[in-house]
């Protein structure tokens, strides 16, 4: 039998980290997972506090932080050591950290020999324009340079070819995953007027905001509210426009706040060129989707819920055709932290080391 996979987790304890945790806990080519922490994080998070030595410095216990784990034995974190990874032969480092912590640890990464999948949005973005958003201060900008010309953005449904080489895979962000997979068959058709413009509704469930708190995700402001925020300006687009080659001219994404824990519903509206059949509009995304395990198209008139790809690494895809035949109305919907993160992460880590893409998926 083949030796498993070595990986190890930096960020376990967030929302998506946790669930990348358990999926790779259960996949069956991979050892469990080392989980790692950073140097500071031990103050960041009062449920980590240890002076009563119930656990040494270096044992923090994730099922202590997630009493969910419990009960299965003990889940260390130990702090990040570049010498200790590669004394536990560690080959794939999932970083589930924010978006600047990524930005400087992936250089030291490579540079020590060991693969990365980021979950943040530190290399998704080529074009320097779109990438100011997130204000990077590169301490080399010639190896920050070189990696972000290197990253494969970690779409499996258009990158699935690109994936298996990459040392560095750049996990797409939540919204973009629904509104890309829900856009790319009928623009790569030449289906669309982009002329006339297209808007991606999105509506996600809290944990999409990360764990920690702000005003706008108290349960008070959450509860029995619906929200938008982020118009014009929420980093996802520019991923977005890169991945569907249109200018953010071309593209209106308006993205909302749910008062539910989890799960994405993208409602997009575009014209097409000519006027079509629903049987045509449906065989284009089926076509394109054929042997992509974790796309599911709904048959016309059907329309996908949230509640129906919960807990699942499956986007779902449907769409209405109006009696003119020209405006079309997609319907996307995933689970934010699984094929909007945690999951999809899996499906590359299987797609770069030959593992049946659907492993510790289903």
């Amino acid at each position: 039998m083949p030796a498993k996979l070595k990986v190890a987790v930096l960020g376990a304890t967030g929302y998506s980290g946790l669930e990348l945790t358990r999926l790779l806990l259960r996949h069956p080519q991979v050892e469990k997972p080392v989980l790692l922490r950073r140097a500071e994080s031990r103050n960041s998070d009062p449920t980590q506090a240890a002076d009563n030595g119930a656990e040494p410095e270096n044992q923090i216990n994730l099922a202590e932080i997630f009493p969910v784990l419990s009960g299965n034995g003990r889940y260390p974190l130990q702090p990040l050591s570049w010498s200790s990874l590669k004394q536990q032969d560690v080959k794939l480092l999932f970083l589930a950290t924010p978006h600047e912590v990524s930005r400087g640890l992936v250089p030291e990464a490579v540079a020590n020999g060991i693969r990365v999948v980021d979950l943040s949005g530190a290399w998704r973005l080529k074009d320097a324009q779109h990438r100011a958003i997130y204000g990077f201060k590169d301490e080399d900008a010639a190896t920050a340079a070189e990696l972000t010309a290197k990253a494969v953005y970690g779409l499996p449904e258009l990158n699935a070819d690109k994936i298996p080489g990459a040392a560095l895979v750049a996990n797409p962000g939540c919204y973009a995953t629904t509104v890309i997979l829900a856009l790319v068959p009928v623009l790569k058709a030449d289906l669309i007027d982009r002329q006339r413009g297209i808007i991606a509704d999105s509506k996600s469930g809290v944990s999409g905001a990360g764990k920690e708190p702000t005003s706008r995700t108290h349960f008070v402001s959450v509860a029995d509210n619906l929200s938008a925020y982020g118009v014009f300006t929420h980093r996802h687009l520019g991923e977005m426009a890169e991945q569907l080659h249109l200018t953010t001219s071309e593209l209106t994404f308006t993205p909302h706040l749910l008062p539910i824990p989890r799960g994405i519903l993208s409602t997009i509206y575009v014209h097409l060129k000519r006027p079509m059949q629903a049987a045509e509009v449906e065989a284009c995304y089926r076509e394109f989707y054929q042997g992509r395990r974790f796309v599911r198209v709904f048959g016309t008139p059907r329309l996908p819920e949230i509640q129906f790809s919960l807990n699942t690494n499956y986007c779902d895809l449907g769409f209405c055709l109006a009696p003119d035949g020209q405006r079309l109305v997609i319907v996307s919907c995933e689970d934010n932290l699984i094929k909007g993160a945690a999951g999809q992460a899996v499906q590359n880590m299987n797609l770069m080391y030959g593992f049946p893409e659907e492993a510790g998926l289903l």
